[in-house]
């Protein structure tokens, strides 16, 4: 058992380790402060933005650019950060809204107050209308039932016998037979 605890483990974290760690801001504000700090109009690339974080906040974990570039990802996902030419800038809050892709939904007519609203309708096509005249046709019968024979193409009947060879009593194998070729007389003879 004394030799399970004394393992190659790691050893634990030691608390000036944990508070350093945990005194660090959330990744999404250490990178609008870096984006502010390096305030290029051109927008910063990742590698300028990791510098100045590492600059800013000296210890950082140890799967630092892993972190940074999910993060980077999820704030342009979310409309947060914007990537020009490679580059991440911070959204114009003037800019409109960035339109998604395909062709826009048409607007909805608004609906004086106090009407409601007719469902969607279905998908597909249309029933036909019945006629409250006509009785409901008979259950569908199965063929078989009717002709007593089954449904399909018929098995293929087995031969009783086998075939009798071909002339010669040798059994011909499969495709064109070879071309026979006329015995040729000697000329002299």
């Amino acid at each position: 058992m004394a030799t399970e605890e004394t393992g190659n483990n790691p050893p634990p974290p030691t608390a000036a380790a944990a508070a350093t760690n945990s005194a660090l801001p959330q990744y999404p504000e250490m990178i609008m402060a870096a984006i502010e700090a390096l305030n290029d109009p051109s927008g910063s690339n990742k590698s300028a933005i990791a510098k100045q974080i590492e600059s800013t906040y000296g210890d950082l974990p140890p799967a630092h650019s892993t972190l940074l570039t999910h993060h980077l990802n999820k704030m342009k996902q979310s409309g947060d950060l914007v990537m020009v030419k490679n580059n991440y800038m911070k959204r114009d809050p003037n800019a409109p809204p960035k339109r998604g892709r395909g062709r826009p939904p048409k607007p909805k007519e608004a609906l004086p107050p106090g009407t409601v609203a007719s469902p969607p309708r279905p998908r597909g096509r249309p029933p036909k209308p019945k006629d409250p005249n006509v009785p409901p046709p008979p259950p569908k019968r199965k063929a078989s039932a009717v002709t007593g024979k089954k449904r399909g193409r018929p098995p293929k009947e087995k031969p009783a016998a086998a075939p009798a060879p071909a002339a010669g009593g040798v059994k011909r194998g499969r495709g064109r037979p070879p071309k026979v070729k006329p015995a040729v007389a000697p000329v002299g003879a």
